[in-house]
This record gives C-alpha cells, structure tokens and sequence, in this order.
C-alpha cells in the first residue's frame, strides 16, 4: 500500500513516531533541503498540518537520510532488526493483523533455533555436507562475530558490536559471499535471539518508522516507499517476485550450482522448492547475476552474453540490455525491475485481473492455498484484485507463483494459446476486459446499470464516476497521450482535485474533466466552469501553461453547449463519450502513433467526423 494511503488510513497520533523522525532529518539539513522547504512552505513547516501527498513527496526527498536512522539500530545486537525487516518487506506482509505479525516472528524464530542448531553441527563435525571451502568461509565469518562480540569482555564491559565492527563484519560478510541467510544464523549462533511480545515488536518498528499500527483496526502497515528503502538495507535489490521471476529463467542445471553455492540442501526438491529456498535466503541479485549464476572459470564475454540472453530470451523483455560493463548491465538489470514496482499500471484491467483470480481458483484446486502460502497470508484473507492491489501483487506477479504443469493446465482448460511464453499468454487473454469497459463507455457515463449488467459488466452504482474517470485515462492513454498521474498528485490539493492531466511537454498540459449523468444532456454549465476555472489557475499558478481544457460527459444540452461558446477565460471544448470512443477506434487504423492535440482546440462540441477524417488523411 502506498505510503499516502497508509497515513489516510491511521489517525494524527499513529502517525506521530514516523512524523517525528521526518522532522529530526529535516532540521539536520538534509541533502534536499530546499525542495522539502518548498514542499512545505504552504503549511508553516508543520508536519502535522501536512496533508498525506506531501507528507509522501518529502519522505521521497528523504530517504536516504531514513535509511542511515534505520541502519544505525543494527548496532544494538538484542534488536533482531534483521529479523523484523526480513518479515515485514516480503511480498505479502505489508499489511498484517497483530496476531498475525506474531505468529510470523514466532515462526522465524523457531526456524533459526533450528537452523543454527543444524549449522552448528555441521560446523564441528568432520563428516560435514558442508562443502570445505564454504566450511571455511562460514569458520572464518563465525570467529570474527565471537571476536567483535567478546572483545569487551577483556575490559570488564558489556558485550556488543561496535559501529565500526559492525562495518569491518558486513565487507568481510561481502568478500566471502554470504547471504543474509547464512550472515543471520552465524550471528545468531553466537547471540542466540530472545522473544519478544508483540506489542514489544510493534512498538519498536513504529519507533524506528518501519511500521504504522492501528490499534482501532488491530492492523500493522508497511508503505511499499518505506519496503523499497528497508529492503536496500538488507541488501535485497529487488523484490522477491522480481527475484522469482529472474530465478524462473534459468534451467534446473543453473538453480542446482546457486544452491550448492549457499549450502542450501536440493536432495529431493522439486524445481519450484528449489527456486523457493533460494530467495529465502535472501541472497543478492546483483551478487547472484554478477557470481552465482556463472560456472568458475569462464571468461567475462560468456558473462555478458549469459546476461543477455537472460534479459531477452528469459525476461522477454524487446529493448537490448544496454551496459558495456557487467555492472552497467547489472544495473540496467535492477533500474528495469525498480521501474516496474513502482508503476502503478496492472498490466491488464482490474476487472481482467478479477476475471483471472475466480477462473484460477475454479480451475486449479491448490490454487489459493499455494497463493496464501507463497505471499505468507492468513486463510480469512480475501483474494481478490482490491486486496491484492493494496499489497503491489500485480497479475504477472501471480502466475509467476505457478508451476510450469498448472499454467499448461489452465491452458488447456480456458482453451487459451499455449506455444511460446505462457505466463505472457495467459495475460495477453485477460487483456480482453479492458476493451469490454471501453465498448461500453457511455453506458457507465449514463450510468446504466441494466444495460451494464446485461454486457457482463457488474459494478456498485457509486463506483460509476470512477471508473468513467479510470476508462476515459485508458482511452486518451491508447491516443499516445502522457496521462500524468504524478503532476496531477502535485497540484490536487484538498479543495481542488484535477481528474485528469495531459503531459504535452515544455510545462504545457491539457486539464480533463469528466462527469457522468443519468439523463441525457449535462447541463450544470455555471457550477463546472467555475470547477474547471479553479484547475486552470491551479495549474498557472504552478508554472503550466493550459493550451486547453476537456469536458467528457455521456452527453451536452444545448444549453450547455451555448453557454460554453460564450465562455472565453478557461478555453473549453466539449467531448461526449460516443464521440471519444468512435475516435480512438478511427485512430487505430490511422497511421499516426500519437493523437495530434491540435485537433482537440477547433470546436466548442468536438465534432469526430472532423477528426476523423483529418486522421485518416
């Protein structure tokens, strides 16, 4: 869930402990002072009175600056901060009920009891399945911890890892190759860890700023901006299914040779477990694609061209890999996957999304329970495309959960293509809803809920005027128009909330606004030209020049279109649903790859045989 969505949902007092580390950064002049200044200069510098976007943008500006206050902990060796960090930033967790937080630590801290007991053995035994060299590298790791942690000892005071070993352990750490998973249970061989209450959980990650806690929900959130900066600290470059997803390309050969390398145990594993226990331990990407994936000994074009072949022939992905270097390719790698995560697009539509989880979940038995068990969710959960959405799980990012033989089966039951990549094909046949909204568009601007039922279409009345908002985004997007999601968080203030910005570039925009009416013939002229008056000084005031304003409603009266031919301040044309629909599917076939904006600034009530026709010229 996103960091602005997570501070509406909690109350000014559980936002007080994240508040305050803002404010603490803030006043020890942080890099990007002066953009935060001018964030914030509308309220006085006073956080508290900062609406949640701004609160947002600053945090971007900061977090760096976070990170270093976060990392600062991993001093205190009873804190079991890797621990907690390694629960609330994998896929699944970034919203979670307390009891169920609980149940998640108690879990990890009898899997590393376990563990080390296990590692421990291995360690003093002379008949190790450890292989010697990794033997040798974990011996060395594990007396350098001893070292760090008893040193004190010498002169009589409290035993603890300074900052500066802790610094001199995580470049060795980095030298021998360890994961986070081999670097948790030496340390914890040598500090086993001591559980802690719940509350004692809660409230030390809400005073750190890892957590938001709401006690009236009873429920713990995880922005996704602060799961990107804890994740960097634990060294986790990606998110795990990104990780799954590079994982999956790589033949069994290839997963046996990672596994060998980090002493994780593959007799009688299938692929999929393999694959599982691999990103369980929280190994590197950028380590694993620059040294674990290669076999010794070959050459540094070999390593190029394997990354090559993984970034088009594994992730499928059209550009070439750009980079000269292996760690500029690596880099180009990672920049791909961060892109990814934070764009907001599904993929296909939401209803397409909705339509592939009750079908997924009709045609293969174990699907939910592999799906809960995956992403570490509780059963009372609801697997729908709302909850999925709130916790960055995404339609790609499901079916990569899947074993090759369910994907084939659900092929072969929805009769869908099966030759090339399956997961792609899959969502390629899902893609279909979107155009389903958009051929019933000015149904849902007038609100036909008969009409809209009978095309398969279900949606809750009061859910109409978003989503004629959402798919009117969707049309102008397919006319190669920027939809800017970003600059219209920028401007929308409480008061004034722009439904949608065209980006043309050079700080010129076009403002959208779009209503729907049960009646035919909008004719509320008075109240939404002083509405749209409000957007366009809005957007002047903040440096943007309006070469035009949008009206898209299912229908005008001609009253409305008359008073709004004598309107001149605010530049306004007129477009009906219908007209917008027939002009996307004209433009289609027209040779253009952006729609000419220009057209848009003729008429008074666009008119698209005009169009239409200058299109198709």
């Amino acid at each position: 869930m996103k960091l602005e969505k997570v501070l509406d949902n909690v109350n000014s007092l559980e936002k007080n402990a994240f508040l305050k580390i803002i404010d603490n950064i803030k006043s020890n002049n942080p890099k990007n002072s002066k953009e935060i200044d001018k964030i914030l200069s509308d309220s006085s510098n006073d956080l508290k009175s900062v609406d949640s976007i701004n609160i947002a943008n600053v945090f971007s500006l900061i977090k760096d600056e976070f990170a270093e206050t976060v990392k600062a902990e991993f001093v205190n060796t009873t804190s079991q901060l890797d621990i907690l960090i390694d629960i609330i930033i994998k896929d699944g967790n970034g919203i979670m009920k307390q009891d169920w937080l609980a149940r998640l630590y108690e879990k990890e801290l009898n899997s590393i009891k376990k563990k080390t007991k296990q590692l421990k053995i291995e360690l003093e035994s002379e008949k190790s399945d450890i292989e010697p060299e990794r033997k040798r590298d974990y011996e060395i790791y594990r007396a350098c911890v001893l070292t760090a942690y008893t040193n004190d000892d010498i002169n009589n005071r409290e035993a603890k890892i300074t900052n500066d070993e802790l610094s001199i352990l995580v470049t060795l750490a980095h030298q021998l190759q360890l994961s986070q998973e081999e670097i948790k249970l030496i340390n914890y061989m040598i500090i086993p860890p001591e559980k802690e209450s719940v509350d004692n959980v809660i409230n030390f990650l809400k005073t750190i700023g890892a957590i938001f806690y709401s006690k009236k929900n009873n429920t713990v959130y995880i922005a996704d901006e602060v799961v990107r900066v804890l994740r960097k600290i634990r060294e986790k470059d990606v998110a795990d299914k990104y990780f799954r997803r590079v994982l999956k390309t790589f033949k069994e050969p290839q997963i046996n040779l990672i596994c060998r390398k980090h002493n994780i145990n593959v007799r009688d594993v299938s692929y999929e477990e393999k694959v599982n226990l691999i990103i369980k331990e929280g190994i590197s990407l950028i380590s694993l694609l620059k040294y674990g994936m290669h076999k010794d000994g070959i050459t540094l074009t070999e390593k190029k061209k394997a990354l090559n072949d993984l970034w088009e022939g594994g992730l499928k992905i059209c550009e070439q890999l750009k980079g000269s270097t292996i760690e500029e390719k690596i880099s180009n790698i990672i920049l791909h996957f961060e892109e990814q995560e934070i764009d907001e697009k599904v993929g296909i539509s939401v209803e397409g999304y909705e339509k592939l989880l009750i079908e997924l979940d009709e045609t293969l038995k174990s699907f939910r329970r592999l799906i809960l068990k995956e992403f570490e969710m509780p059963d009372e959960i609801l697997l729908n495309s709302s909850t999925l959405l709130d916790y960055n799980i995404k339609p790609r990012d499901i079916l990569d959960v899947l074993a090759i033989d369910d994907l084939k089966a659900f092929i072969a039951a929805k009769e869908l293509k099966s030759r090339g990549d399956l997961v792609l094909n899959i969502l390629d046949a899902y893609k279909d809803a979107e155009n389903l909204m958009i051929e019933n568009y000015e149904a849902i601007g007038f609100r036909n809920l008969a009409k809209l039922k009978e095309n398969g279409i279900i949606i809750k009345e009061s859910e109409l005027g978003l989503k004629f908002e959402d798919v009117t985004k969707t049309i102008f997007e397919k006319l190669g128009f920027d939809v800017d999601e970003v600059l219209k968080k920028k401007l929308n203030t409480a008061k004034d909330k722009i439904d949608l910005i065209l980006n043309l570039g050079n700080n010129e925009v076009i403002i959208l606004e779009c209503k729907t009416v049960k009646e035919s013939g909008y004719n509320k002229f008075s109240s939404v030209s002083r509405q749209i008056k409000s957007y366009v000084d809005l957007a002047k005031l903040n440096g943007y020049n309006v070469v035009k304003s949008l009206l898209v409603a299912p229908d005008f009266s001609d009253d409305f279109v008359n008073d709004c031919d004598l309107e001149f301040e605010i530049n306004l044309s007129l477009i009906t649903a219908g007209s917008l629909t027939r002009i996307l599917d004209g433009f289609k076939d027209s040779k253009h790859k952006q729609f000419p904006y220009q057209l848009l600034m003729k008429d008074v009530l666009i008119k698209e045989d005009r169009i239409l026709k200058a299109i198709n010229k």
